[in-house]
């Protein structure tokens, strides 16, 4: 297969132009992951671009994107393929009135056309250029992780009916986890291993103005600084880059120019998502006992 970067550059700068901010980390094993031809696991709390980054790379490289978003109880009739049993059925009526032999039946029944392609499977078949991201792995049971293992292997399946299905490419692909339980060491063999974590004040302020653009470089300076200091807080869930994104947006909408006290009390629920960090958050930028008219976020 053709190489879809030409160096660690290059990955950074075609990523920032569809406003994904890399550094030359996330940059770097981006590049590895196409010369390798290795998936890439990516871990980082929720709301800091794990997601994102595999959404970019498929932007920049014109690949399709393939998502098997991951939750508790996924197995393989989800995440790789089942038979359409209700189709099935109407056809076993159907040759019955025509006294077919089961033998004839059973090739009929389980062939292509009764078959209902999952994202794995759609991802091996797929003729076209793909990225597959399985996000938050980190869901799924022990068993259905040694699934994932099984196809990222040697990227082919075995389905007992009609023999095995080897893919037509390797494509990049992405497994993101919010670290709530460890991952098997044999799927972390499998990967290469990148964090990412939340960006630095510099870089929080360089991706405002992009995502952003018609915020001023103080505003978003004065945005990324209190974000930065509210992450350091005990709270039950930090502030995500798209959070602070759209608190920017807000003051924009609001006509703010400034973060005043009264303004972070006006605007604080945006940021945040819980009551309780809401007050924390207060006491702490000592804009506590000042009442916000968008206190529409969920309560915890």
């Amino acid at each position: 297969m053709a190489e879809r970067f030409e160096s660690v550059d290059d990955v950074v700068d075609r990523l920032r132009g569809f406003d994904y901010l890399s550094d030359k980390m996330i940059a770097g094993v981006v590049f590895l992951a196409d010369r390798l031809e290795k998936p890439v696991l990516v871990e980082g709390p929720a709301g800091v671009g794990k997601t994102e980054l595999a959404k970019a790379v498929a932007a920049v490289t014109g690949s399709r994107l393939i998502r098997l978003q991951c939750y508790e109880g996924l197995d393989e009739s989800k995440a790789l393929y089942e038979w359409n049993y209700k189709k099935q059925l109407l056809r076993i009526q159907a040759d019955r009135e025509h006294e077919s032999d089961w033998e004839t039946v059973e090739a009929d029944i389980f062939s292509e056309q009764f078959l209902l392609t999952r994202p794995l499977l759609e991802a091996i078949r797929a003729e076209d250029p793909i990225v597959l991201l399985i996000d938050e792995v980190d869901r799924v049971e022990i068993e259905t992780e040694a699934l994932l293992l099984e196809v990222l292997s040697d990227f082919q399946v075995s389905i007992p009916e009609l023999g095995t299905i080897v893919g037509n490419q390797r494509p990049l692909v992405f497994l993101t986890s919010n670290n709530t339980r460890d991952l098997s060491e044999a799927l972390k063999r499998r990967c290469l291993y990148l964090h990412i974590d939340y960006p630095d004040l510099e870089r929080e302020k360089e991706i405002v103005r992009v995502r952003v653009p018609e915020i001023d470089a103080e505003l978003a300076e004065q945005v990324a600084k209190v974000v930065t200091s509210i992450r350091r807080l005990d709270l039950k869930k930090a502030p995500s880059i798209s959070e602070t994104i759209d608190w920017a947006r807000t003051l924009i909408y609001l006509g703010r120019n400034d973060l005043d006290p009264e303004t972070i009390g006006e605007t604080l629920n945006v940021l945040l998502k819980y009551q309780s960090d809401v007050a924390k958050a207060r006491k702490e930028l000592g804009v506590d006992g000042l009442t916000s008219p968008l206190a529409g976020a969920k309560r915890g």
